[in-house]
């Protein structure tokens, strides 16, 4: 039990993380990380569809797609990692 208690956060270490912005930073920059794959999708499918219309150059509209594909594949990254790390964490002994 006294195991227990000293890996379990004090409120206190809770508070102060929270305080400090980490837990809602942290949420927050998933959040945003998120919203931009979406920007960067839509604007990609947009220069397409305006090069389809020959209003924007063939150039532009690969540029735009290659960024919401690097984008796409950051957020991946991002969630491969936390899923690594929740697996860690529960294959952790009690």
């Amino acid at each position: 039990a006294a195991a227990l208690t000293a890996l379990a956060p004090s409120s206190a270490a809770t508070a102060v993380a929270k305080k400090a912005g980490a837990v809602d930073g942290f949420a927050d920059a998933l959040s945003k990380l998120i919203e931009r794959v979406e920007e960067t999708t839509a604007t990609a499918n947009d220069s397409v569809t305006n090069m389809l219309d020959k209003k924007v150059d063939v150039h532009d509209a690969m540029i735009a797609m290659h960024e919401a594909e690097t984008t796409l594949q950051l957020t991946v990254q991002v969630r491969n990692k936390l899923v690594e790390a929740y697996q860690q964490i529960m294959s952790m002994p009690v």
